[in-house]
């Protein structure tokens, strides 16, 4: 890996603008405008240090350096994680907390997720075969919300699952957005938080009996550092935190289908189910195209690193989908290049789609495997168990939009089951 040992500080009044226009590539371009992997500037008027870098990762989810707590913006936590959810804390309670998540991942409820996946990839091409054709991002959003909600332990009616898939979609798309994408993805938490709060106060009064070892069941009766029962409302921002993550696969699942199309290659590769090529498509779906863009903490407390004082409070972003394309890391970073790994041997630092480090220790996503196990599933069926056309439509997306997808979303047409 080569390094930059020349790092500056750059200084902007306000970088809120630049933000906006630039999107998923705004800490990378300022980097290299200025030759600095450190960039000192203001969002929204708050003071605030933005990373790049492998090197910078490493800091950034080292614990006695930072901390999560109040980091994240409340409009975020008001559309897309929910308030005091694992994502915000620190020390002793995150630990707890994401143990609880990690437990839910056992190999039995992994086994169970492909089951309950691949049955709705045939009930829904099932249907797709009567339709001229279908937008696939919005299929695949509803399928998944099945999925999750099926795996995780919370009954979902027929009639409700386009409300429900729909709102968990505006959750995922409002928390990047201002305006009217801003306030449908509020409104939409308010609705979601409503309906597994009350899935949550069924559980606790034995009137819901999910299945032992199932998300709703497991988060429902965990206890907190004091020996009660998780906050109710705590414990449905929890839930959430299980269904919602499932259902935001379906933007992987469409760039996945995107990057088919675009390398018909890869879908002669997948068609084959080589698990080795089959894993290389899917981290290098999730390394190429965008997802999230940042991540953010507080200073602990006040330290040096590469010569730039980062002083206690200061908000720091880490540059998620620039340290995914550095050419100081990956060869080749805007090619689309399943085979890259094969022999590239990446550190906990290099690739990080869904943070960095230790997922059982720090704050690396304890649904990673979650990730990559229903985007290789469904790309192993879109690939070799359906047959499709993909008729002429605009396939290109924006980099400035947070978060994206292509504008058509991903049409497909004449589908027909092999």
């Amino acid at each position: 890996m080569k390094k930059n040992n020349q790092i500056k500080c750059m200084k902007y009044l306000e970088s809120s603008p630049m933000l906006l226009w630039e999107g998923y590539k705004f800490i990378g371009n300022q980097g290299r405008k200025s030759g600095t992997d450190i960039i000192e500037t203001r969002i929204m008027g708050k003071k605030a240090t933005c990373i790049r870098g492998p090197e910078a990762a490493e800091v950034f989810y080292d614990e006695r350096f930072f901390e999560r707590k109040d980091a994240m913006p409340k409009r975020v936590q008001k559309t897309l994680t929910g308030e005091n959810g694992v994502q915000g804390l620190d020390g002793v309670e995150h630990r707890q907390r994401k143990m609880m998540f990690l437990s839910i991942m056992n190999p039995t409820n992994m086994e169970l997720l492909k089951k309950i996946l691949l049955k709705q990839w045939e009930i829904s091409s099932r249907r797709w075969e009567q339709k001229e054709q279908i937008i696939l991002f919005d299929e695949v959003q509803e399928l998944l919300c099945k999925v999750a909600c099926k795996w995780a332990g919370v009954p979902l009616k027929k009639s409700e699952v386009k409300l429900r898939a729909d709102d968990l979609g505006k959750m995922i798309d409002g928390f990047g957005a201002i305006g009217p994408r801003y306030w449908e993805g509020r409104c939409a938490r308010k609705r979601t938080e409503a309906w597994i709060r009350n899935i949550i106060e069924q559980i606790r009064s034995y009137k819901l009996r999910p299945r032992i070892g199932s998300a709703a069941y497991t988060i429902a009766w965990q206890y907190n550092l004091t020996g009660g029962l998780l906050d109710l409302q705590i414990a449905t921002v929890e839930l959430i935190n299980i269904i919602r993550p499932i259902a935001a696969i379906a933007t992987y699942v469409t760039f996945g289908a995107h990057a088919m199309y675009k390398h018909p290659v890869c879908r002669k590769k997948l068609k084959l189910r080589d698990e080795r090529y089959t894993d290389m498509f899917v981290q290098e779906v999730r390394r190429y195209y965008p997802f999230t863009p940042f991540v953010g903490a507080l200073v602990k407390e006040s330290f040096f690193w590469k010569n730039h004082l980062f002083k206690k409070g200061t908000l720091v972003l880490l540059d998620v989908y620039g340290i995914d394309h550095d050419p100081r890391i990956w060869d080749w970073p805007n090619a689309f290049y399943p085979e890259r790994f094969s022999d590239h041997m990446e550190g906990p630092y290099e690739f990080i789609p869904q943070g960095g480090g230790n997922a059982s220790k720090g704050h690396r996503c304890a649904g990673e495997m979650v990730t990559v196990e229903v985007m290789k599933e469904s790309f192993l069926y879109l690939a070799g168990k359906i047959d499709y056309k993909v008729p002429r439509q605009n396939m290109k997306y924006s980099l400035r939009r947070i978060p994206t997808l292509p504008k058509s979303r991903f049409v497909i047409s004449h589908v027909r089951r092999k």
